[in-house]
């Protein structure tokens, strides 16, 4: 493994693509041994930016970093961005936190990340750092005083401040950074966003809750009003923006680190990382790791002639599956024996509502006529509640 590790610690030639956190007027050095980057990382110090853009590659190159690196002897700082994606905190609920419906309709993917906090939107106008430590030098306030120093060198007018809460806000309530951490036996690592020039019309329309009538104990996201820097100094440039943070990492901490490209999607370079991005990726991490939570929401109907009715949807979901289904559905609408069966059908189903319209095709082929459209009428009212 040793070797393996060794030989990550090199750059990666030959990406397919070029991601905009490469281009930079100090331009991250290139390196064909381990040899070349321990000289970088004597004085205790590593930046590395991500080739990649993908949500579920940075997310896993993270996570192996924090298991395969010695972060007792060295510190990191990781630089990465991604294309389009919404990430959620390890211990949040996506239906509340996201707009499903939106996001599949935008080829917007949704990921959970292995630290807590809140959800956040990423795209290519959205800065990613991570802050690696042992979990002895774990320090969020001095992380974040990298980013606010860096700011303030390059841009003095801008009034920006980190907060109690970890944030990082401008003129004193406009977000601009949120951040999340995850701490283990020996190791930590701290992210947070900086948002220069995101996308705030998808963002805004992206964070919205999928579903009604949820009732959870999960995590709940704290909305704020934000901001990109780009507003407030439109002469921004992403390129002086990581010059600026590398600059102040290196000051802040005493090292002289050069800045290195690594590509996780490299799997001689980075060993297993591809098993962390498949369960990242996966919908049993996704949605199954949901904490336990009910839906509790009113459903209209009407059938094809306009008659109109209401129904109680009342379900119990763990691990992501529905463990019971309770409808209320007046007797004059459809027969109880019906409603029985849909819900019968629905327990033991992922919540999805996908994966339940498939489940109900049978029962809906059992039936014809009135009792048929009635029944297609609910069965679409309860996929709809399940975002």
């Amino acid at each position: 493994m040793l070797s393996h590790i060794r030989r990550t610690l090199s750059l990666v030639r030959g990406c397919s693509g070029v991601c905009r956190i490469q281009t930079s007027t100090n331009p991250a050095r290139s390196s064909s041994s381990f040899s070349d980057l321990t000289t970088a990382s004597d004085s205790g110090g590593l930046v590395l930016r991500s080739q990649s853009t993908d949500v579920y590659l940075n997310l896993a190159l993270e996570d192996w970093i924090d298991a395969n690196l010695d972060l007792q002897q060295r510190s990191v700082l990781l630089l990465w961005g991604n294309q389009p994606a919404v990430v959620i905190g390890r211990h949040q609920n996506p239906w509340t936190e996201c707009n499903l419906p939106a996001m599949r309709k935008a080829g917007i993917p949704l990921a959970r990340r292995r630290s807590g906090g809140g959800t956040v939107y990423h795209d290519l106008g959205n800065l990613n750092l991570t802050f690696f430590t042992s979990k002895k030098a774990y320090d969020r306030q001095r992380n974040l005083k990298v980013v606010t120093d860096a700011l303030r060198r390059i841009r003095p007018e801008l009034d920006v401040k980190a907060t109690e809460r970890f944030d990082i806000l401008l003129n004193g309530h406009l977000k601009i950074s949120g951040s999340a951490s995850r701490l283990s036996r020996k190791s930590s690592y701290h992210h947070c966003t900086l948002l220069h020039s995101a996308d705030r019309s998808t963002l805004s329309a992206s964070l919205r809750p999928s579903c009604p009538g949820i009732l959870s104990n999960a995590t709940p996201s704290v909305p704020s009003p934000v901001a990109n820097l780009v507003d407030h100094a439109p002469a921004l440039q992403w390129e002086e923006l990581l010059d600026a943070l590398e600059h102040q990492y290196n000051t802040e901490f005493g090292f002289s680190a050069a800045s290195t490209l690594v590509n996780p999607a490299d799997e001689a370079a980075f060993p297993g990382l591809s098993r962390m991005e498949a369960e990242l990726r996966s919908w049993d991490w996704t949605f199954s790791k949901t904490p336990k939570f009910s839906i509790q929401t009113v459903l209209d109907l009407t059938d094809a002639r306009s008659a109109r009715s209401s129904a109680q949807l009342n379900m119990e979901i763990k691990s992501g599956l529905i463990e019971s289904c309770q409808l209320d559905v007046p007797t004059d609408w459809l027969p109880q024996r019906l409603i029985g069966e849909l819900s019968g059908v629905l327990v033991g189903e992922r919540f999805c509502g996908h994966r339940a319209a498939a489940a109900v095709t049978a029962l809906l082929r059992s039936e014809s006529g009135e009792l048929q459209d009635r029944l297609t009428n609910l069965c679409d009212a309860v996929v709809r509640a399940m975002g």
